[in-house]
């Protein structure tokens, strides 16, 4: 007997789980094990069930489908249900990941489902896939709101506003946000290109702060600068810092 396809649907709208449930009704390989709202309990729920495959929602509040895939270590093969327009996609069909373009038909999803049960019958590995269409969709993000990081099991969203400062730790970034810090691996050249230039500065190679919690800039010696934040956060600036911080502040 053949062992069946372990399926999980993943998205915030009742009537889309019901239309993709209602699509495998007539596919006996398909047992779908369970279904989610959001991404949280999608990332526990792959962790717990580890499914073969998954409907993956893209937009959802929260964490959204992008965010969620960054905490998978082992994702399985994802079909991705998506409103994106036809100029994100682009980022799909050039990794040649399954989507599916909201609304979608019969037809179009039993396309989608043959292309994801060929990748499981050949045991394809989609980490390499997913990795690049997460940077796809980092290059084409304007600016961040909010930071999700994977502590074991418990997953914090920090968001912007909420940010006191950034620390560079080897190949991570140490996010200090009010009376909490976590640590997330990502570079400091990441949060510098992702965060509104505006709001945040890179006012050393390691450090990197918002501009409303600056609350004094001190001269220790020539050319060489700390600055006091508003929680009394010592940092230390460099001198394109303070340049930086002249530029913004006029």
């Amino acid at each position: 007997m053949m062992k069946k396809i372990k399926t999980v649907i993943i998205d915030d709208e009742k009537l889309a789980r019901s239309v993709i449930r209602n699509y495998l009704k007539d596919n006996p390989d398909i047992e779908i094990i369970d279904e989610c709202s959001n991404g949280f309990e999608g990332i526990k729920k792959i962790n717990e069930l580890e499914p073969d495959l998954i409907f993956l929602d893209i937009q959802m509040p929260k964490i959204s489908g992008f965010e969620m895939l960054e905490l998978i270590e082992k994702p399985p093969v994802i079909i991705f249900t998506t409103a994106f327009d036809q100029f994100a996609l682009k980022a799909f069909e050039v990794n040649a990941a399954d989507y599916l373009l909201k609304p979608f038909s019969q037809h179009r999803f039993n396309e989608g489902l043959s292309k994801a049960l060929l990748r499981l019958k050949d045991k394809s590995d989609t980490s390499e896939v997913i990795k690049s269409l997460i940077i796809q969709n980092e290059l084409k993000e304007e600016f961040l709101e909010r930071i999700v990081i994977k502590d074991g099991p418990k997953i914090s969203v920090v968001q912007v506003e909420d940010i006191q400062y950034l620390e560079a730790q080897d190949d991570y970034v140490m996010v200090y946000a009010r009376e909490s810090k976590f640590l997330k691996q990502k570079t400091m050249k990441y949060f510098e290109e992702h965060l509104n230039p505006a709001d945040f500065v890179r006012i050393h190679r390691s450090y990197i702060a918002p501009v409303k919690r600056i609350k004094k800039i001190e001269l220790l010696e020539k050319e060489s600068y700390q600055i006091v934040l508003e929680d009394k956060s010592i940092l230390p600036m460099s001198r394109s810092g303070y340049d930086k911080i002249k530029e913004i502040l006029k």
